[in-house]
């Protein structure tokens, strides 16, 4: 992590050379404005912006809860099978893009349940969309459906019902998202979640601290943690986290958005990885954050990481993911391939 000067033009063909998976990443909050303002037109739906201008303005965000408030705004544009078939289809081209080659993207399932929205209308849009992403960009995409926990343990336990009725066999996990309220009641249904085979992807240690970290894991079963930035907080956490190899979705420029951090120069990140800490990189909510997973390459290098680390953080992705372990060997010795090309000095 010592970042010897390389050269900006070397760093910047690294990071897009760079074969990529993303892990945490909302397909709701990856929608773009032209998408978001096609979509408000198509339904008429009132109180939203109706300019691009206007829409740069409504994702300047105060807080953490102000986001989310805004968040929830924005899903009503979603309303058919054709709306979210649309919004897949360009949020995978904008990830094949940055070469991604694989994505795992959280779903708002409770916010279009409890609009009337059937998950069977959702799962067909989305599945629609996937296909069609493999076909045109050979992109593989995942869902992890999840809920609000600040709507309690009924709205947990309705989105997983929908999703054990309706959810095809792209869905690889379950999350909880919202604000980050004690995730203990939450254990029932996430017994029952993997109990059905779904993987435990909860968010966690975004502003919560240490504690919904350590519940996360310990009643949640949590395989990997969203977030988990308030880990390193905790000493004997990060020890647990370490032994258990747990990865942690980092987002730094979310993290900045949402005030979790205060400034981007404050990012525990680098302090994450030198614990020993299994960190992947992510974008959450792209078009809401002005980022995107390139760009996140270029924040963590910013904060001081070198070619090998950013490196490591694609390969961290790739492991914790829930590819298959033949796309998984040749992500692998691709991205290790990409960095000895960039660190050959001929």
């Amino acid at each position: 992590m010592d970042n010897p000067s390389v050269p900006r033009a070397a760093v910047e063909r690294f990071i897009q050379d760079l074969p990529k998976v993303e892990l945490h990443v909302h397909l709701e909050g990856s929608m773009r404005p032209p998408v978001f303002l096609r979509l408000a037109e198509k339904h008429g739906v009132p109180g939203l912006p109706r300019s691009p201008e206007e829409v740069a303005a409504y994702y300047e965000f105060r807080d953490f809860a102000h986001f989310i408030e805004i968040y929830i705004a924005s899903v009503r544009v979603l309303r058919d099978e054709e709306d979210f078939a649309l919004l897949t289809a360009d949020v995978a081209e904008r990830l094949a893009a940055q070469n991604v080659r694989y994505a795992e993207l959280h779903i708002s399932l409770y916010n279009h349940l409890v609009r009337g929205i059937p998950a069977s209308v959702v799962f067909a849009g989305v599945e629609h969309g996937r296909r069609e992403a493999e076909r045109a960009h050979g992109i593989g995409l995942r869902w992890i459906p999840d809920f609000p926990g600040d709507y309690g343990v009924e709205a947990g336990e309705r989105t997983l019902d929908a999703v054990l009725a309706d959810g095809p066999p792209s869905v690889v996990g379950f999350g909880v998202g919202g604000m980050e309220v004690d995730r203990t009641p939450f254990r029932g249904v996430y017994d029952r979640a993997r109990a059905a085979g779904l993987h435990s992807l909860p968010h966690a240690g975004e502003t919560g601290g240490p504690q919904s970290v350590w519940t996360a894991v310990e009643l949640l079963g949590a395989e990997r943690i969203g977030h988990g930035i308030d880990s390193v907080k905790d000493p004997r956490l990060v020890d647990l986290l370490c032994e258990r190899r747990i990865p942690l979705d980092v987002s730094p420029t979310s993290n900045v958005c949402t005030r979790a951090v205060a400034d981007i120069v404050e990012h525990p990140l680098p302090r994450m990885l030198k614990t020993g800490l299994t960190v992947t990189l992510n974008s959450d909510d792209p078009p809401m954050f002005g980022t995107d997973l390139v760009n996140e390459y270029r924040t963590a290098h910013a904060l001081g990481l070198d070619l090998a680390d950013l490196a490591l953080l694609a390969g961290n992705g790739v492991a914790a993911s829930y590819l298959d372990a033949a796309a998984k060997r040749e992500l692998t010795a691709e991205i290790e391939s990409v960095l000895a090309a960039a660190l050959d000095p001929r």
